[in-house]
């Protein structure tokens, strides 16, 4: 039983070979060659049946059918009576150039190439494609001036070789400088070939060659933009733009073009100076801007047309850089002393002078090392050696004055304008400075010491006339004391009889005054010594009434604590004995009245039982005869 995959197998190969055999049949009996559409067919034939069997001597490639390589392709389609045992067919992809290429073509077979010539001319082969056109036109071997711009292509790659290069593209602010590789060799005299019109930039070989062009360096550039440019035919070397910054002129300095008239005149002999594209120096010079200048052959030299300031100084330089080799000028003076001066140099030189300028020193740094710095530095020497360093430091303004005429009219040989001449630091010797120092000090002393002399004597004269105004106005004063004495004494005078007077007066008052007091103070007095004796013998009636009074009620008061006292002692003697009643008086005393028991001076009252009341007896009686004889105190250091 048959299984699934056996089945599918048989359903998909029982076709397929169909399909083989039908090929080969038709291929083997019918010679059928079918072609793609995106590819070519490659004709290799192997034998001729009748005709001419060889290819011609030196050829590879057969245009008349003979065995070899076939100049003709298949394009895509279906082809008869190619026999597989006559025919061998190769399919090939289409030549592709990408964009920004080109297709640089080589060609194996076809006439030889002419004595001298390095690239084959361009013939008509549609761009290559027609292979026996190619070699039926009279296409030549080798490197192909044509080149295949980016695109696809049904080249025979049997007869021409293809190679992929860039396209030549040129950068804004460059300019292409072009070589070729090919062309009529150069004029005898001349270094780039003359320009040669209608080769579209080169891009186009055949025609710069047909209109004779120059094989090296050529005068005309390209600009900016992408160039289909064959590199076996030119070499481009890109460089900047020439720039002219502001305040400066491009002087051109042409090496190639005609021989022009010069238009310097007869009184300039020191070069030519010719109309614009002829050889030399040009008379129109470029302004401030960017010029696509082919610096092989063309020279550009910048000059200043603003003031230029060139300084003869150590270690002080401008922007513009002419002046760093210039240093300070060293001279001579004329008493022998060597010393340096720092010079400034400002020139002019005007935008229709620069040609001049330019054609006598080929640049400025030439202007500067020929002109100015020999001019400047032996004018100063010179200047130096007729006058002394004292008088030339003193006169440094004149010099400087005749320094500048002298100068601006030297530079006015040369077509440069001298502006002004500036002399700047003057280092003269250091002994000579020490010497001219101390003198200047020592004048100075001098001047110093005449002033404080005529300062002493001003001093002098004020003191004296200070004195004299002093002793005037003492006498001014003086005068004005007795004035005023005089006037004080007739004032005093005024001032007595007024104040004598005034006493009067006031005498004459105050006795009235007084009078009248003493007659109120009389009649005062009566009335309170009146009132003084009514007082007091109303009040010595109240005080005798007041003192009988109080005597009354002493009295009895005294009487009545006398009874009490009385009637208790007796009620107490009766109840405690008249002996302890008394010792207890006596303890009340001790007591209230701080008596010491144990007294200064010890009494003895004998061998009976009463000895120590005795003792304090004594002790009393004894303290009662020093207050009597004047003791306050009693001694209480004593034991006697």
């Amino acid at each position: 039983m048959e299984t699934p995959i056996i089945k599918w197998a048989l359903l998909i190969g029982i076709p397929l070979l169909c399909l083989v055999l039908y090929k080969i049949i038709l291929r083997v009996f019918f010679g059928l060659v079918i072609v793609p559409e995106d590819r070519i067919g490659l004709v290799t034939k192997k034998f001729v049946l009748f005709g001419k069997q060889e290819l011609p001597a030196g050829r590879i490639v057969a245009t008349q059918g003979e065995a070899g390589f076939q100049a003709p392709t298949l394009a895509p389609g279906v082809y008869f009576w190619k026999w597989i045992w006559q025919y061998e067919i190769n399919f090939q992809p289409f030549t592709v150039i990408p964009t920004g290429k080109i297709g640089l073509v080589l060609a194996k077979d076809g006439m030889e190439l002419e004595t001298g010539r390095i690239l084959a001319r361009k013939v008509d082969c549609d761009t290559f494609q027609d292979a026996p056109g190619f070699l039926l036109n009279g296409g030549r071997k080798g490197r192909q001036t044509a080149i295949i711009p980016p695109g696809s292509y049904r080249i025979n790659t049997l007869l021409f070789e293809i190679e992929i290069h860039d396209m030549t593209t040129i950068p804004d602010n460059a300019v292409g400088i072009v070589t070729t590789l090919e062309g009529r060799p150069l004029e005898e005299g001349q270094i780039a070939g003359k320009h040669i019109e209608g080769h579209n930039k080169f891009q186009d070989v055949d025609t710069f060659l047909s209109n004779n062009g120059y094989k090296g360096l050529q005068e005309q550039v390209i600009l900016a933009g992408s160039y289909f440019l064959n590199p076996w035919f030119t070499k481009v070397e890109m460089v900047r733009m020439t720039e002219i910054p502001i305040g400066y002129v491009g002087v051109v300095i042409s090496f190639v073009g005609e021989e022009g008239v010069d238009l310097s005149g007869v009184e300039f002999k020191h070069g030519n100076i010719v109309s614009k594209t002829q050889k030399g120096v040009w008379a129109e010079a470029l302004g401030p801007g960017k010029y696509p200048v082919n610096s092989h052959i063309m020279k550009v030299e910048l000059v200043p047309t603003t003031n230029l300031v060139l300084n003869w100084a150590s270690a002080r330089s401008e922007a513009h850089q002419l002046d760093k080799n210039l240093s300070t000028i060293t001279v001579r003076s004329k008493d022998g002393f060597t010393f340096n001066l720092d010079v400034a140099q400002i020139i002019h030189i005007p935008t229709t002078e620069a040609p001049k300028v330019i054609a006598r020193f080929g640049n400025m740094s030439n202007l500067v090392t020929q002109v100015l710095e020999p001019t400047i530095g032996n004018y100063f020497r010179n200047s130096a050696q007729d006058a002394e360093v004292i008088d030339f430091l003193k006169s440094r303004k004149e010099r400087q004055e005749s320094a500048r005429e002298h100068i601006g009219h030297v530079l006015d040989q040369y077509n440069v304008f001298g502006v002004d001449t500036l002399i700047g630091d003057i280092v003269p010797p250091e002994s000579l400075m020490k010497t001219l120092t101390d003198r200047k000090i020592a004048e100075e002393q001098k001047v110093t010491y005449d002033t404080q002399k005529m300062a002493q004597e001003t001093r002098q004269a004020l003191e004296k006339e200070t004195a004299i105004a002093e002793i005037q106005k003492e006498i001014v004063k003086a005068d004005q004391g007795v004035l005023i004495a005089e006037r004080i004494a007739d004032a005093s005078v005024k001032k007595a009889t007024g104040d004598a007077n005034s006493v009067r007066i006031q005498a004459t008052a105050d006795s009235e005054r007084l009078k009248l007091l003493a007659s109120g103070e009389a009649e005062k007095t009566r009335l309170m010594a009146k009132a003084d004796a009514e007082k007091i013998e109303w009040l010595a009636k109240a005080e005798a009434e007041r003192i009988s009074l109080t005597g009354n009620a002493e009295a009895e008061k005294i009487l009545a604590i006398g009874k009490s006292s009385a009637e208790s002692y007796k009620l107490a003697v009766e109840g405690m004995g008249g002996d302890n009643f008394t010792q207890l008086k006596i303890m009340e005393a001790i007591g209230t009245q701080h008596i010491r028991i144990m007294p200064e001076i010890l009494i003895n009252g004998g061998g009976d039982g009463n000895g120590s009341m005795n003792g304090l007896l004594g002790l009393q009686l004894l303290e009662q005869l020093r207050r009597k004889s004047g003791g306050n105190q009693p001694d209480h250091g004593s034991n006697n």
